[in-house]
């Protein structure tokens, strides 16, 4: 068990573990570890089968929410470029439709924000330990998004449903 795993086993179950794993892997049947997946972030059963209308809410939440975390998060005179180019790809990022070409920018658009936030490069080694201590689910939240791939190949679909888990919780952050 490496040390990112050991010390994520102290806040969530390993069915939720190992679900993450079998996401990253299946193309065929990933919704079902997707959906393990939504429940530690605090959602329903059945996340991956949301209606479109249900969708198109989400995604307007978590263009709230992350625009006022942005808006809201202090920064040194040096980053205030940083915020408003984020926000600038944040309404590129709205803009498109497509879930596969927006991947990647969805990646980028979640690193600078935490960057933003916590001041600190979320790539660094001790950047996972950190979170988890001083907030545990957002801890949860970055073990997810930092073991995504930052380039895919993935469906449509999956595409879909590994962002709308970032975007589920960071809309309820």
């Amino acid at each position: 068990m490496t040390k990112q795993a050991d010390e994520i086993s102290d806040f969530l179950d390993s069915k939720t573990i190992e679900s993450l794993g079998s996401f990253l892997e299946k193309e065929k049947g990933f919704e079902s570890f997707g959906d393990v997946i939504a429940i530690a972030f605090g959602a329903e059963k059945g996340f991956s089968k949301m209606k479109k209308d249900a969708v198109e809410k989400l995604v307007s939440s978590f263009k709230n929410n992350l625009t006022l975390l942005i808006q809201k998060t202090w920064v040194e005179k040096s980053d205030i470029a940083l915020k408003d180019q984020l926000l600038y790809q944040l309404n590129i990022f709205l803009s498109n439709d497509s879930w596969t070409d927006n991947y990647s920018l969805f990646l980028q658009l979640i690193n600078q924000a935490v960057f933003l936030m916590f001041g600190q490069k979320p790539d660094t080694p001790d950047f996972a330990e950190y979170t988890l201590r001083i907030d545990p689910e957002f801890g949860i939240f970055w073990w997810y998004i930092s073991n995504l791939p930052p380039k895919t190949e993935w469906s449509e679909e999956k595409c879909r449903l590994a962002m709308m888990l970032g975007m589920y919780f960071l809309a309820n952050y």
